[in-house]
């Protein structure tokens, strides 16, 4: 079977939140034909960051004792790994990142069909441990929350992006919601919900995101203090302390995790604005909007089929509120599946009206080139107080853009 990376929550086409989630966001797939694969070696290539910065990152290992792990209570405390993504000083001498860490790659080939070989030899952009870029006051700071099931890294075309243009992204694992979590042991810890994913389960994964994401803001604060979080104490990038400007945090996600940017906007100050990537809002907290600035972009799901969520988010929202839509889009469009699944096509033997049905029919780089133009544009104009000239009106040079409310 071949999978699109997994987004869970998908925005309701009327129907229930449950049915949608099990038919179409949680795994199912659209089998590919039975044809011999061709081979190909080397990894996949990733769209090169447009920004002028240079990029490092890190990987932590971050540990909440307050919190037992609440999908296998065995554990005692709660365990994640996030990614940060920096504008970085120099990467002279340092090595690119994987896209995937190593051990996590099997049991990330068997559950999403890609072949290990070409998803272990796949580089980002990133430079391990490089140096951060000094900025007086420190760089606005994103965080970023992936769709159930989904890695951390599984939107990074999108945090590289932003990195390259001067913010800091940090991209959240939550752990046995994941798929897979490899941990600097090399222990891999698998995704380890209930079987049977009912609204009640569904809204308790959206309270265990959020409660992740406020952990993961008070450790950056830890970070900017100069203390150093990691469970190992692993050594840290030179400059990265002073380099995050906490009082410019802003938060997107995708599907489930767009639910979550919009639950922790609500109950958590220091998200100064949010954006949802094409999913339904889950819980009290995802819907009563807020005070501050909140992106809606959805995929190109025709006329007449808005997702009830959004209609009463949309009016709880105080703060300013923009709801687009790109065309030609689908919902496995908003991650990094819409550039690794055209590459593995032919490997794969999908057939092109299985590939549209998993990255749509938007051409894949035109869909990256849309989608970071406009989340750039937003954070600037809400966090950088930039022009913001393509949140106000539909632009000549983005017809795939649809201006909804």
């Amino acid at each position: 079977m071949i999978k699109s990376f997994p987004a869970a929550v998908r925005p309701l086409r009327r129907r229930t939140l449950l049915t949608a989630a099990l038919a179409s966001g949680l795994g199912l797939a659209a089998a590919a034909p039975a044809v011999a694969h061709r081979r190909f070696t080397g990894g996949y290539a990733l769209p090169a960051p447009t920004g002028p910065e240079c990029l490092g990152t890190v990987a932590l290992h971050l540990r909440d004792t307050t919190r037992i792990d609440p999908w296998v209570p065995s554990h005692p405390v709660r365990e994640i790994m996030v990614q940060v993504w920096y504008p970085a000083r120099s990467t002279r001498g340092h090595l690119p990142a994987p896209w995937l860490s190593p051990g996590a790659v099997p049991h990330f080939s068997e559950v999403f069909g890609l072949p290990a070989d070409r998803v272990r030899t796949t580089a980002t952009h990133g430079r391990v441990g490089a140096p951060v870029a000094r900025k007086a006051g420190g760089h606005p700071v994103l965080l970023y929350s992936p769709g159930l099931g989904g890695d951390r890294g599984t939107s990074t075309v999108l945090a590289e992006d932003l990195a390259a243009h001067g913010f800091i992204v940090v991209t959240v694992d939550h752990t046995h919601d994941a798929s897979e979590v490899e941990f600097p042991d090399g222990r891999v810890e698998v995704a380890a919900l209930p079987p049977e994913l009912d609204d009640e389960v569904i809204a308790r994964v959206a309270d265990v995101r959020a409660a992740d994401i406020r952990f993961v803001l008070d450790q950056l604060a830890a970070l900017d203090a100069g203390r150093n979080p990691d469970a190992g104490r692993r050594p840290l990038p030179d400059g990265l302390r002073g380099a995050f400007d906490l009082d410019r945090v802003g938060m997107f996600g995708h599907s489930l995790g767009g639910s979550t940017a919009a639950a922790v906007m609500h109950a958590d100050r220091r998200l100064k604005a949010g954006v949802n990537l094409d999913g339904t809002l889950v819980g009290a907290h995802a819907v009563a909007g807020s005070d501050r600035p909140f992106l809606l972009l959805s995929s190109d799901h025709g006329p007449g089929a808005e997702d009830p969520t959004w209609n009463t988010f949309w009016a709880s929202q105080r703060g300013w509120k923009r709801e687009l839509r790109l065309s030609g889009a689908v919902h496995g469009s908003f991650n990094d599946g819409v550039v690794l699944y055209p590459q593995a096509a032919a490997e794969l033997g999908l057939t092109p009206e299985q590939l549209a049905e998993m990255v749509g029919t938007l051409e894949p780089q035109r869909s990256v080139a849309v989608q970071r133009a406009y989340l750039r544009a937003f954070f600037d104009q809400h966090l950088r107080r930039r022009d913001g000239h393509l949140m106000r009106a539909p632009h000549p040079r983005y017809p795939e853009i649809e201006f909804v409310r």
